[in-house]
């Protein structure tokens, strides 16, 4: 079912890049990932994206997503700690704290939520739940957002090209919807990730010099 169009809105807008967050500022490793070729071309990046959307922090988030809102009374300080301890370098465990932070501080300001600062992923599924959003569109346009995140990352990072850089979004575009359907139905047991090729760039992110990006 189509969210009504004012909730389809408020999710533009929350998960938009001019919504105050700083995503502009990290990079989940890409940078480090293109300073050693691992990621050298359109077809190189949309493997990479769709490796971490499916089988690494992409899909994690997701799942911490639909807990967060789930979530009861102090199962989501719960979820919070995990979604940072989850995270595979202090660079990424930042980015998800100080994002979670930002968003949560501009949706109990403009929207009035009892909103606690916490991790991302959760944040964003706790403020779903408060303004009574269906998780599934939320769960959509996350993943959407993160992948698009890391597309605008690229093209300041090597020479792909804005029609390039949005071919290899559009092509993510059934992997998304996917991920998106699965999330609700999965638990805290079904977290895991298998990109270790990611998680090594974001722990080298953190020493490359010089360089662009938080992450």
């Amino acid at each position: 079912m189509t969210p009504p169009t004012a909730e389809l809105l408020t999710l533009g807008q929350w998960l938009s890049p001019a919504y105050p967050v700083g995503g502009f500022a990290w990079s989940q490793g890409l940078e480090a990932a293109v300073a050693e070729g691992q990621v050298t071309d359109a077809a190189g990046l949309a493997d990479w994206l769709a490796g971490v959307l499916e089988h690494g922090s992409g899909r994690n988030d997701a799942i911490l997503l639909a807990c967060a809102w789930r979530a009861e009374g102090d199962d989501l300080a719960d979820l919070a700690e995990l979604a940072a301890a989850l995270a595979p370098s202090a660079a990424r465990a930042a980015e998800t704290r100080e994002q979670g932070a930002a968003f949560a501080a501009c949706t109990r300001a403009v929207w009035g939520l009892d909103l606690p600062d916490m991790a991302f992923p959760v944040a964003v599924g706790r403020a779903a739940r408060l303004a009574g959003l269906p998780v599934a569109p939320v769960l959509a346009l996350w993943l959407q957002s993160v992948a698009s995140n890391l597309v605008q990352a690229a093209l300041r990072l090597m020479p792909l090209g804005q029609t390039a850089g949005q071919r290899v979004l559009h092509g993510l575009a059934p992997l998304i919807a996917r991920l998106a359907q699965q999330a609700p139905g999965l638990g805290l047991d079904d977290l895991g990730s298998a990109t270790l090729a990611a998680d090594i760039a974001g722990m080298c992110q953190e020493a490359l010099q010089p360089r662009i990006f938080r992450s």
